[in-house]
């Protein structure tokens, strides 16, 4: 991989992996056309500082990557996004969610690597901490939305980054049905040619 070659860093929601849907159909697509080295999709800690860690030292290896995040890896996509000045693009991300753990402080388990862990609210003091306004540069994101959400109420993004690109589908689901069939947009977004992908069908994956 050349440092001019656009890289993609994905980052999975709570209490996900590199395991989760998305994760594996972008695998797959980055893997199909012989750029495996331009893609990291990391897994994460569960503690958002660790996470930030993880994510910070991956854009450092990528140079500057599209940041991918999908639910609460939305949430700190944008804070880095905002941070290194990198184009974004989230997937039903989450929108302050500091302020949606009522009830939720406890024992939690992974759903792809059965870790249990204790949510606390150190947790969520320091996801309080990631906070940034509503994005300013709206050309580097794109949003990603279906109203099906059943986890986060898609409204609440839609407003948050308002002026941005956002694509809003009615139905669908929080992991965000059709995925596959929207990664030629992602890897255009990213910046890759479309040339490399143009006769490619994803719809497999």
């Amino acid at each position: 991989m050349t440092r001019d070659q656009p890289t993609i860093l994905y980052m999975h929601g709570l209490n996900s992996s590199p395991l989760s849907q998305k994760a594996s159909q972008l695998t797959a697509a980055l893997s199909r056309l012989g750029l495996t080295a331009s893609l990291q999709v990391p897994a994460l800690h569960h503690h958002p500082r660790q996470a930030i860690a993880q994510l910070e030292k991956a854009i450092a290896e990528l140079g500057r990557p599209l940041l991918v995040g999908s639910s609460l890896g939305g949430y700190y996509a944008t804070h880095l996004a905002e941070r290194y000045g990198l184009k974004a693009l989230l997937i039903n991300p989450a929108v302050t969610p500091h302020c949606r753990f009522d009830g939720y402080l406890g024992p939690q388990t992974n759903l792809y690597s059965g870790e249990v862990w204790e949510l606390t609210e150190d947790h969520v003091t320091a996801l309080a901490e990631l906070e940034v306004p509503s994005p300013q540069d709206a050309e580097r994101y794109q949003v990603w939305l279906q109203t099906g959400d059943e986890t986060l109420d898609y409204r609440h993004a839609a407003d948050f980054y308002r002026g941005c690109a956002v694509r809003i589908q009615a139905g669908g689901d929080h992991g965000f049905q059709g995925f596959s069939e929207r990664l030629p947009a992602l890897l255009a977004f990213a910046g890759f040619d479309p040339v490399l992908f143009a006769d490619v069908d994803f719809s497999d994956l």
